[in-house]
């Protein structure tokens, strides 16, 4: 049954209808987004990819050190042995905003982080105690369960040694991957399109599913000079099951982008921006200056002074319809994500997760509330607030 479109002004006064795209199943009551989970439970993420979108809560990194849990500047994911109830904790949150996927925070868990901050001798101990917190979480909701490798920050296309040695960091971290029983392997933030095929070749001789997304900095190129869309034909050939952008650049920036890679490759393509409203002129959140603010210890806002740079739930929102028009299948926010942006991505695509329960219904609100029930003179008063 089709409905109109309703304003925004009537969504954000409690009417939560959202544009539902044909392939997505709707459903009808926050018990229901749970049913969901469990319904899919089983599926693999090729199955779920042919029934409607999958959505991937990303950005561990900077919600933890939001809450005191992670250092910025090194964003190494001590939290896992340090604190790692807080660590399933935001796995479940982002489970009931409505992630179909609980991603192992293993992002900068590899041999070149932890040797700069002196925990290398941890490094097992943290992957798979990661790897146990992300599977209890998933096996409960019925989620995906997937692992994570990243950039090395040692990859050199010109040094022989460096890449033998990527890999070799690459190999340790998907094996003790595979021995968790993840569903896929997500390969994230290559600007080096080397690197991420190193990436996709370890992944592949474990035999598991490969999500490959690239990070495309200010120039709109890998640092080879590689295009984005020939960057991703390229791991698609070579066997990546989904391909894309995450990271960097922001929903303005990134959806040109993923248009391109849309057209270029028949695999399902991934978008998951940074929450930050970047621009043709500053396209990546390291690039993005704040006028406003003349306190900064230097120019950059860049990690943590990006709060008023922030897009909200309903320009997320936005960003998932667009990049769901273009094509993209495998959405979700990366670093700055916050739970009520998975909410607001999940809704956009016709979902009902959990936390829609609690979603914004301003109708009873004292002031600007429509609800009958209301007191007159406070409704009248919400002119002088």
């Amino acid at each position: 049954m089709s409905r109109a479109s309703p304003s925004k002004a009537d969504r954000w006064r409690g009417h939560r209808h959202s544009p539902r795209p044909a392939p997505v199943i709707v459903s009808a009551r926050s018990t229901k987004g749970r049913r969901r989970g469990m319904a899919m439970a089983g599926k693999s993420l090729g199955e779920r990819l042919a029934a409607g979108p999958v959505i991937c809560a990303e950005g561990y990194l900077f919600e933890l050190e939001r809450r005191g849990y992670v250092q910025a500047g090194a964003f190494v994911p001590e939290a896992v042995l340090d604190h790692p109830e807080v660590v399933e904790q935001l796995h479940r949150d982002f489970v009931h905003a409505g992630s179909d996927i609980v991603e192992a925070f293993t992002y900068y868990a590899h041999r070149e982080k932890l040797r700069i901050i002196g925990r290398e001798a941890q490094l097992e101990e943290m992957n798979r105690q990661a790897l146990r917190i992300a599977k209890t979480v998933a096996d409960e909701t019925g989620t995906l369960f997937a692992g994570d490798i990243c950039n090395t920050n040692i990859y050199d296309a010109a040094d022989p040694a460096s890449l033998s040695a990527a890999r070799a960091m690459f190999d340790e971290q998907v094996g003790w991957a595979a021995d968790a029983g993840v569903d896929f392997i997500v390969a994230e933030t290559f600007s080096d399109a080397g690197e991420a095929k190193l990436a996709l070749a370890a992944i592949k001789a474990a035999k598991l599913p490969a999500v490959i997304t690239m990070a495309i900095h200010r120039a709109p190129v890998t640092r080879e000079g590689m295009s984005p869309e020939d960057c991703c034909r390229m791991l698609a050939d070579a066997g990546a099951d989904v391909v894309g952008l995450n990271c960097i650049r922001g929903p303005k920036t990134m959806l040109p982008l993923i248009k391109r890679i849309v057209d270029a490759v028949d695999v399902p393509v991934a978008a998951l921006p940074v929450p930050y409203r970047t621009h043709d002129k500053e396209p990546t959140f390291q690039s993005l200056r704040d006028p406003h603010c003349d306190c900064l210890p230097g120019e950059m806002p860049f990690p943590v002074a990006l709060d008023p740079l922030t897009c909200n739930r309903f320009e997320m929102a936005e960003f998932a319809k667009e990049a769901y028009a273009l094509g993209a299948r495998y959405l979700g926010v990366c670093c700055g994500a916050m739970p009520h942006h998975i909410r607001a991505v999940a809704e956009a695509l016709g979902r009902t997760p959990p936390a829609s329960r609690y979603s914004a219904d301003m109708s009873k609100h004292a002031f600007f509330g429509t609800d009958k029930s209301l007191k007159a003179k406070n409704r009248e008063f919400a002119r002088e607030l």
